[in-house]
């Protein structure tokens, strides 16, 4: 009798994950059937879009908590001329206790607590007429991140619906990294892949470069070897009929996760950095210095290849200390987001890179307590630069105080579908069959913003 035929094939490809199963996968395959089995197809291996692509890669800086457009980037100047007057939605006006300014050719008005970033004006593609769904954290955030505020069901995440539709273009990189993510508001939803297969999920480092389950590059030699048994014994078994598609993710994420000990740590070393490129970011240490820090990694993960990257950066949440805690914000982001547009321009990435920069929701211009405003889902501000969006052109406007949108609206799905147009995919065509019916990212909504192109 066959000891071991009391293990299924799914569990003697768990076995062999733990270094364990050769013998038992020998016993029901025969050893020729390992030495023959065929190398794997790597399904993070590019892919064609649906049509040409516009960019090749995304970078999302996110504000998470929601930074308060009407003081810094959407000047309203009937609020400024309102202070003290009731609004129409209730409460209090409060005008802005920052001044503004016009930058650019195109004359586009930011607060005096984001001098370097508007700098950039000219180069930004502005939509004003956002609104989502719910006004709570948690339920705006995930529907920001992966298209549906339902928690009872979570869904695969922007990041991860990219990988899925274009793979990577660096073989031995992740095509999906997320630095330092929040665990507010959501956690690892926001960068998981949900019913998509692991492979497509984010990888998450810090903003001291650490990755974690790396190993060092001492013992790969003697990893290899362990990895190369282990591979043998997952490749016998994906040949074997009825072997689930899983099995092929499986072998590629062991190999990517090998190349990555040897790649990642100096892609992510950005001490050799020139001392005035590092001054120019305003890189420190400690924690004032980690956006800074996060800024200057996502540069060299998309130099790198590297399809999606996320930024985040917490604490916007100003339901009171209103105007301190946005000098404190702001401080820590202007001059890094400021200095990672220049840098991606000059070394030409910003022709195939797209970047995104906003919050999950606006803030009202109407008082809450003593020093802050609370959430405004009805209209709220981002912009874009980069490739394949009209620079210094504006999409959308709020109404005169700044409380709803009322022209160029644009619904989360809306800019999701335009996003994943922008790389080339169809978010209508872009499904994955999961419980009896196709998901999309967009769910059975969504309208480009094709206005927007260049």
């Amino acid at each position: 009798m066959n000891p071991y035929s009391q293990f299924s094939r799914r569990s003697v490809l768990r076995s062999a994950g733990a270094g364990f199963g050769y013998f038992a996968l020998a016993g029901l395959l025969g050893k020729d059937a390992l030495r023959a089995a065929p190398a794997p197809v790597n399904p993070l291996a590019p892919k064609k879009p649906h049509f040409e692509p516009k960019a090749k890669r995304i970078i999302f800086i996110f504000m998470e908590g929601a930074m308060s457009g009407v003081d810094t980037i959407d000047y309203k100047p009937e609020l400024q001329k309102s202070d003290g007057k009731t609004s129409p939605g209730g409460g209090k006006l409060v005008a802005s206790k920052f001044g503004f300014k016009q930058y650019g050719e195109t004359g586009t008005w930011f607060s005096d607590l984001l001098p370097n970033i508007a700098s950039h004006a000219d180069k930004m593609c502005w939509l004003r007429g956002l609104h989502t769904d719910t006004p709570a954290h948690p339920q705006a955030v995930v529907q920001l991140h992966t298209g549906s505020a339902n928690a009872a069901l979570t869904r695969p995440s922007m990041g991860s619906w990219l990988l899925y539709g274009l793979g990577t273009d660096n073989a031995d990189l992740p095509g999906y990294i997320t630095i330092n993510p929040s665990p507010n508001f959501g956690g690892a939803v926001n960068y998981g892949s949900a019913f998509l297969p692991a492979h497509f999920q984010g990888t998450r480092i810090t903003d001291q470069g650490f990755m974690a389950n790396l190993k060092a590059a001492a013992v790969a030699e003697r990893q290899r070897k362990q990895l190369d048994f282990i591979q043998s014994l997952n490749r016998g078994y994906a040949a074997t009929p009825g072997a689930p598609d899983p099995v092929d993710g499986i072998i590629a994420s062991y190999e990517l996760g090998f190349r990555m000990q040897d790649k990642v740590p100096a892609l992510l070393d950005i001490s050799k950095e020139p001392e005035h490129v590092k001054e120019a970011y305003g890189i420190k240490d400690g924690p004032a210095g980690a956006f800074a820090r996060q800024c200057l990694m996502v540069r060299r993960l998309s130099e790198a290849g590297v399809r999606f990257v996320e930024i985040c950066q917490p604490g916007w949440d100003h339901h009171n200390n209103l105007h301190k805690g946005l000098i404190e914000r702001t401080s820590n982001v202007d001059k890094p987001t400021a200095a990672l547009l220049e840098d991606l321009d000059q070394r030409g990435l910003l022709e195939d890179t797209l970047v995104l920069f906003g919050s999950e929701f606006g803030r009202q211009p109407a008082a809450q307590g003593q020093d802050g405003r609370d959430h405004n889902i009805t209209g709220y501000s981002m912009f874009l630069a980069g490739a394949g969006v009209k620079k210094g052109y504006t999409h959308g406007a709020t109404d005169e105080l700044g409380i709803k949108a009322i022209d160029g609206r644009m619904h989360t799905n809306d800019l999701h579908a335009t996003l994943l147009a922008l790389m080339g995919l169809d978010h209508e065509e872009l499904t994955y069959r999961y419980a009896g019916r196709d998901f999309r990212l967009t769910d059975v909504a969504g309208k480009v913003a094709r206005e927007i192109f260049a």
